[in-house]
């Protein structure tokens, strides 16, 4: 069987089968274990040595070129204007759906990314605490909007990324949590001139509205340096986030602090019926209106089949 990768013109990618790509690890070491697995691994999202040596060695070995290689331009282009260095990250954008593993896909990167030979420090940001808190989508009739683009404070998260990029000290980002399902009052994660940040959100790849006046205004993906999109089929992505939904009632929405406590106390059908009806309503029209169309503006497709593993990768050609 031909394992090479497969070039499809005019396709601006180069097409790997998972055996071509996982040659490419070359001699690069494995820095994980079983149990860091079991530790950075999302619910309903399995991953495995295999899938770490075949699919994410491989990831971390291109990376290691494409940061090296923008730091030597990034240094010869302050040498030729004459500036003194400021430490600038290098940014990776993880986008995707809903329970395609982009949280799992995000914390395997930065485990192995921060265990490069020259130890960089990485640091991984999740856009969920730049959605609008919940008092505030509920003023503007936005509840059932979230996780579209208009339930984002964009402002925000465009400052805190080009801060980020302009090198600054200490840049603070607000923090989400899941199980109260709104940005946490108060609570700030801290971001102080790392060598690699990692974005994670359904549409950091998303670009901007047409200009207005004359004049454009930025966009997250401005700021990104490489970006990386979990991709699959649109069965794949409803079962797996209404197995997901159907485990959380059975875990994380028994919490008496849960968001979604309602959830755990009703009937298996009516649960379900719940998942579906978010999926149909929120998620899937998310997905297909936001989402997927940004798909290629990745510089790395990462393409999920049914068992969650990577059976496919399309790699931008330079």
């Amino acid at each position: 069987m031909d394992d090479r990768p497969r070039v499809s013109n005019p396709s601006p990618y180069a097409t790997f089968g998972r055996a071509a790509w996982a040659k490419l690890r070359a001699d690069t070491p494995m820095t994980l274990d079983a149990a860091d697995l079991d530790r950075l691994s999302s619910l309903n999202d399995p991953i495995d040595m295999d899938e770490v040596e075949q699919i994410y060695l491989p990831i971390s070995r291109l990376l290691a070129f494409y940061v090296t290689a923008r730091q030597q331009l990034f240094r010869a282009t302050q040498r030729f204007l004459g500036h003194s260095e400021t430490k600038v990250p290098y940014v990776i954008a993880v986008a995707g759906s809903v329970a395609v593993g982009k949280s799992t896909t995000a914390r395997v990167l930065r485990a192995l990314l921060a265990r490069w030979p020259a130890t960089p420090k990485v640091d991984l940001v999740t856009t969920d605490g730049f959605l609008l808190p919940n008092a505030v989508l509920a003023r503007e009739d936005l509840m059932s909007r979230k996780g579209f683009p208009e339930s984002y404070d964009v402002q925000a998260l465009l400052r805190f990324i080009s801060d980020i990029k302009a090198g600054k000290r200490e840049v603070a980002a607000p923090v989400y949590s899941h199980l109260v399902y709104d940005v946490v009052r108060g609570e700030k994660i801290v971001i102080d001139q790392p060598d690699i940040v990692i974005l994670e959100g359904l549409n950091v790849l998303q670009t901007g509205d047409k200009p207005q006046n004359g004049r454009v205004a930025p966009f997250v993906s401005d700021f990104i340096d490489f970006g990386i999109f979990l991709d699959a089929d649109e069965p794949l992505l409803h079962r797996w986030y209404v197995e997901r939904f159907m485990r959380l009632r059975e875990t994380a929405f028994r919490d008496p602090q849960s968001y979604f406590r309602k959830y755990a106390q009703v009937s298996k059908r009516e649960a379900l019926e719940q998942a579906e009806k978010l999926w149909t309503e929120i998620n899937l029209p998310n997905l297909r209106k936001n989402i997927r169309p940004t798909r290629p503006r990745a510089d790395l497709i990462l393409k999920k089949g049914k068992s969650h593993r990577i059976d496919e990768v399309r790699l931008r050609k330079i």
